[in-house]
C-alpha cells in the first residue's frame, strides 16, 4: 500500500496541472471557468490563495471528486460496522456523523471513511483510490449480516464549511446528506496525544455534502457559492493537523502515529480485527513513528512533493505526506517521521535536489501511549531474617 503515502499533495505540483480540454470526460467542477484539471481532480480555479480565504469563511465550496461515496443498507448495518471496524456505530442516530477505521489483524491502517446516518442509509465517504478495496472488503464480510454495499459513482462530494453562504447553496441539495467532520474535538471514547491547550484543528469547521449529480448540475451547486479547488481544502487541512487516507497512510501506519485515535477510533468498544495493537501502544508501548507539521523555509519557489525524505543533519527520519501554500502560514506540511527524532532538530526535506529547511512543530510527541499505570510489585528483601 505504500503508493498511497503523499497522495493528497494540495496542489503543490504546479507544473503538472492541466485545464481540462475537449474530448475528455470531466469531473465534477471541471468545465467551471477557470479550472485547472490534475489527475481528474479540480486543484483550482486561477487563484489559490483567494480561493482558500473564502472557503475558510464560507463562501466557497470545493467540488471533492478525490472523495468516492459508498452507501451501506440493511437492517444489520450499524451493529456488523461496528463489530469490524474502529468506531463505535452502533447506536448512531439518523444526521450524526463520526468517522472509522478499518485495520489489519496487526493493526495497520487498511482503509479510512467518513460516515453518516440517515435513518435508511449509512453513508461512507472515502478516498476514491481507497473506495474499491474498501467496498470489496466490506462485500466480503457480509456473511449472513443483512446488509447491502454499493460504490455510488452517480453521487458527488461538495466540501465547505458550515456556516455561510456555500452553505446556504448546497445543503438543500445535499437532502440531509451531510457529514460534519468530528476533528474539531475529541470523540466519545477517543483520545488527543498532542499537548497543546489550542488546537488547530478546534478551529476546523468543514463538511462534505453528497450530491445527486443527476439531480443537481455545477450550474446548481455554484448558483450562490464561489467555486474553490482541492489547494485550498488541503491547505486548510495540513493547518489544522488532519490526517487522511491518501496522505498520511502506508503500509506501516497505525492509528496513534497520526493522532487519529482522536476522532475514529473508541477506546472502550468490543472487539475487532487490530484492536489488540491499538490498546497495546496505547496502554504500553509507544507508536515508532509521529505526525508532525512542517513550516518551509518560503525563500525557496519549489515546494517538496509528497514522498519526499526529512533529514536531521545527514540522517534520514522521515517522509513528507501533504503539502500545501497557506494563505496565512505560508508553506506547510504533514510529515511521518521516527519517534527518536528530537523535538527541536532543526529538518532539512529534500525536494528533488533542493534542500529545504523545515522547522518542526509537534503534533505526536515522542512519549505518546503507555497509559496505563502498571502497579509496582514489592520486591522480597532476598537476605535472611533476624533471628
Amino acid at each position: 500500500m505504500t503508493e498511497h503515502l503523499g497522495g493528497a499533495n494540495g496542489g503543490a505540483g504546479g507544473d503538472r496541472h492541466h485545464t481540462a480540454g475537449p474530448g475528455t470526460v470531466p469531473s465534477f467542477g471541471a468545465e467551471i471557468s477557470g479550472a485547472v484539471v490534475e489527475g481528474g481532480v479540480v486543484v483550482h480555479f486561477g487563484d489559490p490563495v483567494r480561493e482558500q480565504r473564502a472557503l475558510a469563511a464560507g463562501r466557497a465550496a470545493a467540488p471533492l471528486a478525490d472523495r468516492t461515496v459508498i452507501a451501506v443498507r440493511g437492517e444489520d448495518r450499524l451493529t456488523w460496522l461496528d463489530s469490524i471496524t474502529s468506531q463505535s456505530v452502533s447506536t448512531l442516530a439518523a444526521g450524526e456523523s463520526t468517522e472509522l477505521l478499518v485495520l489489519t489483524p496487526q493493526g495497520h491502517i487498511e482503509h479510512a471513511a467518513a460516515v453518516l446516518e440517515d435513518g435508511e442509509t449509512t453513508w461512507l465517504i472515502t478516498d476514491a483510490a481507497d473506495a474499491p478495496g474498501l467496498a470489496k472488503w466490506l462485500t466480503m464480510m457480509r456473511f449472513r449480516s443483512r446488509v447491502e454495499v454499493a460504490e455510488r459513482d452517480d453521487l458527488v462530494v461538495v466540501g465547505f464549511a458550515p456556516e455561510g453562504k456555500a452553505a446556504e447553496a448546497i445543503v438543500p441539495l445535499a437532502q440531509g446528506r451531510v457529514w460534519r467532520d468530528p476533528w474539531s474535538v475529541v470523540s466519545a471514547g477517543g483520545w488527543q496525544y498532542a499537548q497543546t491547550d489550542e488546537h488547530p484543528g478546534a478551529e476546523r469547521a468543514w463538511c462534505e455534502a453528497i450530491v445527486d449529480r443527476n439531480e443537481a448540475s455545477e450550474g446548481d451547486v455554484f448558483a450562490g457559492a464561489e467555486p474553490a479547488g482541492t489547494a485550498a481544502s488541503e491547505a486548510l487541512r495540513i493547518a489544522a493537523w488532519r490526517p487522511r487516507w491518501a496522505g498520511e497512510v502506508d503500509e506501516k501506519a497505525i492509528p496513534h502515529e497520526s493522532d487519529w485515535l482522536r476522532s475514529a477510533v473508541h477506546l472502550n468498544k468490543g472487539c475487532y480485527r487490530g484492536q489488540e495493537t491499538v490498546a497495546k501502544v496505547h496502554n504500553l508501548g509507544h507508536p515508532p513513528r509521529r505526525m508532525v507539521m512542517l513550516h518551509l523555509d518560503g525563500s525557496e519557489s519549489t515546494l517538496p512533493a509528497p514522498g519526499a525524505p526529512v533529514f536531521d543533519g545527514d540522517r534520514e527520519v522521515g517522509r513528507v505526506t501533504s503539502v500545501a501554500r497557506h494563505h496565512e502560514l505560508g508553506p506547510i506540511a504533514l510529515a511521518i517521521v521516527s519517534r527518536r527524532t528530537a523535538a527541536d532538530a532543526a529538518l532539512v526535506v529534500d525536494a528533488d535536489g533542493t534542500r529545504v529547511a523545515a522547522s518542526q512543530e509537534v503534533i505526536v510527541p515522542a512519549d505518546a501511549g503507555a497509559t496505563a499505570e502498571i502497579p509496582r510489585i514489592t520486591r522480597l528483601s532476598r537476605r535472611p531474617l533476624a533471628e
